[in-house]
């Protein structure tokens, strides 16, 4: 399926960005169909050569934040660079003059600038704090606090998470205020600058999970290893040494569990012994370690294939650690089998398979994932499309240097 079947089938996005948010947020719409076009120096942004990289210097996390893209290769650093840049923002088009950057709102960048060549533009800047200041994930991560409840309970060292947790919900945040922004525009006639903060994004998420509140109450949250907070949860060990993750929430995982491992009877005189009633998840935290050495003991007799068998015909709520070695050359769910994955040529690396966007439409089929643009691909098909530039003028700024 092409993108012009996609649901976002229309839209046109100019994104100038670098890392993970704003990327991201740009590749979540193009992954549903819309045109994001991004801008980029002639020698590569940023995060060009991000690592992990290739053996010939080709960043995977480039490739991997930026499929589905167009990309026009400008010198930004001329007169001329910035003048193609500003007209490609505000090209005109219904479905257009939407703009994604997270770099700093000044020089071509400068939403009132843009505005003044078209009203009805909407600009989504993204920036690390909402003064305009610098940050990033790990930054926020220290801020907020999560690296002081982070690992071994016997620990009093900061752990820092190597998920860009904070970046992440932020990616989806940019892709959800550009969309409502449009929608308001839609309604209204009017364009609009929308500001998103990473550490205002994860100061929400702590506020939503509840986070902030334990501490002005007095009761911070601590750190608890490997087990899940607030119910029955944590890693196991089987008779041929494979190291799963189970976890009872809810009262039907925590039943699936009881059953498949035969030991609703010893926990039943565990409840009667406390006083307390185990089908409450909070309670099942409480006597966490009585519960873990009941589950672990006949986890440790047990292979994992036993497990595994029983496990899922009961429906028990469980996974296996694997490394991502693993996961890549055992698991079908990481492969072609799954209709996220799509095998590609991705330029610069080679055969590979690439995830498109995890949402399943019923309107419409999912699109395939495509690849990421070579810097510049599409510099000249872009300029011509939405500026109308005659290949003779193409030719002369290429020849001056401006474009790639």
């Amino acid at each position: 399926m092409s993108k012009s079947n996609g649901i976002l089938s229309g839209m046109r996005v100019v994104e100038a960005a670098a890392f993970v948010a704003a990327p991201l947020g740009g590749m979540t719409l193009a992954q549903m169909g819309a045109d994001v076009i991004r801008i980029d120096t002639l020698g590569g942004g940023l995060d060009y050569r991000r690592w992990p990289v290739t053996e010939d210097n080709t960043s995977l996390f480039w490739c991997g934040l930026n499929k589905s893209k167009r990309s026009v290769a400008l010198d930004l650093s001329s007169p001329e660079g910035r003048e193609l840049a500003m007209a490609l923002v505000t090209a005109p088009g219904e479905d257009a003059g939407l703009f994604l950057t997270n770099f700093p709102p000044r020089g071509w960048l400068d939403h009132d600038k843009l505005r003044a060549r078209r009203a009805d533009l909407i600009q989504l800047t993204l920036m690390g704090d909402r003064h305009g200041g610098s940050a990033v994930d790990y930054t926020v991560n220290a801020r907020v606090g999560v690296t002081m409840f982070t690992g071994d309970p016997g620990s009093e060292e900061p752990v820092n998470h190597v998920l860009p947790a904070w970046d992440l919900v932020t990616g989806q945040m940019v892709a959800v205020g550009l969309l409502a922004a449009e929608r308001h525009r839609r309604l209204t006639g009017e364009g609009q600058h929308v500001k998103l903060a990473l550490q205002d994004v994860g100061l929400a998420v702590m506020n939503h999970l509840g986070f902030i509140e334990e501490a002005r109450r007095g009761q911070p949250r601590q750190r608890h290893g490997n087990e899940l907070f607030g119910a029955f949860g944590r890693d196991f060990v089987t008779a041929d040494g494979q190291r799963i993750m189970l976890v009872g929430l809810t009262h039907k995982q925590w039943r699936t569990i009881c059953e498949s491992l035969d030991m609703q009877a010893e926990v039943d005189a565990l409840a009667a012994r406390t006083g307390l009633d185990l089908n409450q998840e909070g309670n099942r935290f409480r006597v966490r370690k009585e519960l873990g050495e009941i589950a672990a003991a006949r986890i440790s007799r047990r292979s994992f294939a036993d497990l595994q068998q029983v496990f899922d015909r009961l429906g028990v709520c469980w996974d296996r650690y694997q490394t991502v070695e693993q996961l890549v050359r055992d698991d079908p769910e990481c492969s072609p089998a799954n209709p996220m994955f799509s095998a590609i040529t991705q330029p610069g690396v080679g055969e590979t398979i690439a995830a498109g966007i995890p949402l399943d439409f019923s309107a419409r089929g999912r699109i395939p994932a495509q690849p990421a643009p070579r810097l510049g691909e599409h510099t000249e098909q872009v300029l011509q499309e939405l500026l109308g530039m005659p290949a003779a003028e193409y030719g002369r700024l290429h020849d001056k240097g401006v474009v790639r």
